[in-house]
């Protein structure tokens, strides 16, 4: 049995290996070539010199016994070595062999210095090439400690290495727009729902602690228990809304948004026919380049902030068609006069307005739930206040024929 362990643990623990960076491998990889280069280039050449040519060398002993009187064959005029040189010292080549071994051994001591030179050059250009990856490993540093909201904003030439940094900073702006919207969900959630918690448990404890209480009374606890846990999951419905639209980014596809509006009618036609509000419409074509299912949730939110921030017997008017700076859809209503800084801040999470009586109340993310599908559409959204009450907002795409194309889902 201690042998089987033995085994099994030897069999577990990994060999060791020297670890090699990568510019070092590169340098190692730049030298390799440029010496195989060199010795590749010097056989060449020794092959050529030893069997191509033909030598026709004349011993130095036979050229001092010839006539003296008699010039030389292809005799040139002689060039005087150096001053202070020996000429016993001087290089002398007396065979064919003599030649090539010479030129053999320079070559070598050539290709060595060439080695030598190629790999301090290989590992300056490795490091300048590898550059980029280092920043890229300091800004996945900084990433996996939390913080995303730095860039790499690589220069130079649009490499691969380019491509990888742009890439990575698309990823961290998709991440921090994705924490951004959970945490953004999470603060508005517990501002939100802590009132209506408290409220519901408040009036638990009452009727808890009532032992007269009849069946008439928990009933009407009970109703109004369930009105403000009803308002809760449109609360956190709209929130989940707001915070996916940021994080999920938009479809590019072509829509109509006349046809959005006839669907919007068509879903909140009993929410119509209730309010006592008078619907007109003027729904003409107005194609353009969205996300369907973003557009739909924000004409709804639109038609339905109109009927709820409305007066008796009010009207609502829902028009689309193209415009001269795109495709609009556009809703104004009848209401309370709204002032000028009231209107600034109506997109901002849970301001409400004044709405008609009936004794709703709503979560106040109606158009910052709108703004934000503006915002990931580059749309229009124009809200102004009119002068007998209400307000009229435009949403504005711009048609397909010159429309930027819209951020893409992750």
């Amino acid at each position: 049995m201690a042998l089987v362990a033995d085994r099994s643990v030897s069999r577990s623990v990994p060999l060791w290996r020297p670890r090699m960076t990568i510019r070092a491998r590169l340098t190692l990889t730049y030298a390799t070539l440029l010496t195989a280069s060199g010795a590749v280039m010097l056989g060449t050449i020794y092959v050529f010199m030893r069997y191509v040519p033909t030598y026709a060398i004349l011993p130095a002993d036979t050229l001092e016994a010839s006539d003296p009187s008699s010039p030389p064959l292809n005799a040139a005029p002689a060039t005087p070595l150096p001053t202070g040189v020996d000429s016993t010292a001087a290089l002398e080549l007396t065979s064919a062999s003599d030649i090539l071994n010479t030129l053999l051994t320079i070559s070598i001591l050539a290709l060595v210095v060439l080695a030598v030179i190629g790999a301090v050059l290989g590992w300056v250009i490795a490091g300048r090439v590898l550059r980029p990856l280092t920043e890229i490993n300091s800004a996945a540093k900084l990433a996996a400690t939390g913080a995303l909201d730095h860039r790499i904003g690589m220069r130079g030439p649009g490499d691969e290495v380019h491509d990888l940094a742009d890439t990575f900073d698309d990823m961290l702006e998709k991440l921090d727009g994705a924490f951004q919207s959970h945490r953004r969900f999470a603060a508005n959630a517990s501002h939100e729902l802590r009132t209506p918690l408290a409220t519901n448990q408040t009036m638990l404890e009452v009727a808890l602690a009532d032992p007269d209480l009849d069946t008439e009374s928990l009933r009407r606890v009970a109703e109004r228990v369930y009105q403000t846990n009803r308002r809760n999951i449109e609360t956190v419905d709209s929130l989940l809304t707001l915070a996916e639209i940021g994080a999920r980014g938009t479809r590019n596809e072509k829509i109509d948004l006349a046809r959005i509006a006839a669907d919007v009618l068509q879903d909140l036609r009993e929410e119509i026919a209730s309010s006592g509000v008078r619907v007109e419409t003027d729904l003409e074509p107005a194609e353009a380049l969205g996300d369907p299912v973003l557009l739909h949730r924000a004409v709804a939110n639109l038609v339905q902030n109109a009927l709820r921030h409305n007066i008796e017997d009010g009207t609502l008017r829902l028009t689309t068609g193209h415009r001269s700076n795109g495709a609009q859809v556009q809703v104004a209503n009848t209401g309370p006069v709204v002032t000028t800084s009231t209107v600034a801040s109506l997109t901002e999470p849970f301001v409400r307005g004044t709405g008609r009586t009936g004794g709703h109340r709503h979560h106040g993310l109606g158009l910052a739930i709108v703004a934000s599908v503006a915002e990931v559409h580059s749309a229009g959204l124009a809200i102004v206040a009119n002068p007998r009450g209400g307000l009229t907002v435009t949403f504005t795409l711009i048609p397909p024929a010159t429309s930027a194309k819209p951020k893409e889902a992750p």
